[in-house]
Order: C-alpha cells, then structure tokens, then sequence
C-alpha cells in the first residue's frame, strides 16, 4: 500500500516531475535516475521500490509526451526505434523482476558505476556528428536486437528508462547523430519504462496519485528541455557534452549517497 501524501508532497512531486520532464526532453535520458532520488529525499516516499515503481510509471508517460515533441521535429528514426524497444521490453520484463529481489542501495551503486563508462565514451565521441540519413538495414538489424535486448535487461534490473544506456546504444548501433539517437530513444525509454512499472504494480509497489502529479509536472518541464535540446543541437558537440556531464553529476551523487547507506562516511 502507498503511504498516505500531503499536499505539499504533491506539489513537490510536480515540481519534482518538472525537472525529470525537463532531462528527458534535453538529454533524451536521466529520467528515471533523478526521479527515484527526487522521489525518495524531496517528496519523502522512503520505500526505495515504491520509489521506482512509481518512478517507472511516471518518466515512461513523460518519455511519450517528450517523444511527441521530438517527432514533430522530424528526429525520431522509427524503423530503428522501435525495432530496438521490442527486442529490449522482453529484456526489460526479465531484468525488472530480478531487480525487485536486490536491495536498492545495491542496485544504485552498481549503476553509478555503468553510468561513468557510459559518460566517458560519450565525451570521447563528442565530436562525431554521424550519419543522419541512417536507416534500418539487414547490418545494423542484429546490433540492434542485440543491444536492445541488453540494455532492456539492465533498464528494467536497475528500475530506469535507460535513455541514458540507449543513446550511447543506437550510436554505437547505427552511427545515427546524438540529437536523431536522443528522440529515438524516447520510444524505448517509454516502452522499457512502462514495462518495469506494471511489473512492479503487480507487487503494489506504484503511488498513483504522486505518478499522475509527477506526469503533469514533467509535460511542462518537458517542453522547456526539448526546446533548449534543438538550440544545442546547433553547436557541435555541445548536447553531448551536457549529456556526459549530467551523466557524472548523477553517479558521484549516487555513489556518495550509497557510501554513506554503508557507513563508509
């Protein structure tokens, strides 16, 4: 059962869901990263797997809100996506259920960890601009599947979008340019989302009320993040340098917070 919220915690987790709404329209990814923190020590839900099931549910709806913004753009590689999304949910179902037997704690400091290499190959690729005619292709269809399928295990085993292990992903994949990989990875992180947080609604563990806040919140923060991104996209290297920071700000914290759930400081 969700513990009873106040108002003020409410209001909290839409402001929260602004600033998670706005990652993921910037940076395509973070979502889920900044909202199970947010979640737990400013809205003041302390059950970890309540926080991420619920946090699952909530960036999953802001994913497929940022996704629309990104369409219209014309950045979204659909054929590529969502290949890439229905060979992950089959991994997100299996990692998802395997993370609800791990300790939170646990879970965070093993991601913060995946999170510096994924920053560091991000930065050393910052000046690559790709290929943005890239398609789906009989080449680049098995690195997909296979990538996929990994990243949906460790999405759904860590209780994330995984935006921030899909774009280094789809680049890696198709040679697609950062701003084509950050709006095609919004289908998975929607589809890798959406499949952890009905896995963890079977065992109770989603606050609807404070996801439903949580969505509001994230549309508007959303809209500022997807406009920003457009600007960025304009100045090479730039987005994805934002990216990789944003990426190491996040694990230093998660790192700190699990040193200190361990008594290490």
């Amino acid at each position: 059962m969700a513990p009873h919220l106040s108002l003020v915690q409410y209001l909290l987790g839409a402001g929260s869901g602004g600033l998670v709404g706005f990652s993921l329209g910037l940076v395509g990814g973070g979502g889920s990263i900044l909202a199970v923190p947010l979640i737990v020590y400013v809205v003041g839900v302390r059950d970890p797997h309540l926080a991420i099931g619920t946090s699952a549910f909530a960036v999953a709806a802001n994913a497929a809100a940022n996704l629309v913004n990104h369409a219209r753009g014309g950045t979204v590689k659909w054929k590529i996506a969502g290949l890439f999304a229905v060979a992950g949910v089959i991994g997100a179902l299996l990692g998802s259920t395997l993370g609800k037997a791990v300790k939170g704690e646990t879970l965070l400091a093993l991601f913060a960890g995946l999170m510096l290499v994924v920053g560091v190959m991000m930065l050393k690729g910052r000046g690559s601009t790709g290929d943005p005619t890239v398609q789906l292709t009989r080449g680049n269809a098995p690195k997909l599947i296979g990538t996929g399928t990994a990243t949906g295990i460790l999405s759904g085993f860590f209780g994330i979008g995984g935006g921030f292990l899909i774009v280094p992903s789809l680049m890696w994949s198709t040679r697609m340019p950062i701003y084509n990989a950050i709006g095609s990875s919004l289908v998975g992180v929607t589809a890798f989302g959406l499949t952890t947080a009905l896995n963890y609604a079977v065992s109770g563990w989603v606050d609807w009320p404070l996801a439903a806040v949580f969505i509001a919140g994230g549309v508007l923060g959303g809209l500022g993040g997807a406009r920003l991104a457009k600007m960025l996209s304009d100045r090479r290297g730039a987005l994805t340098t934002v990216f990789a920071a944003l990426i190491f700000v996040v694990a230093l914290y998660m790192l700190y917070r699990s040193a200190g759930a361990a008594g290490l400081i």
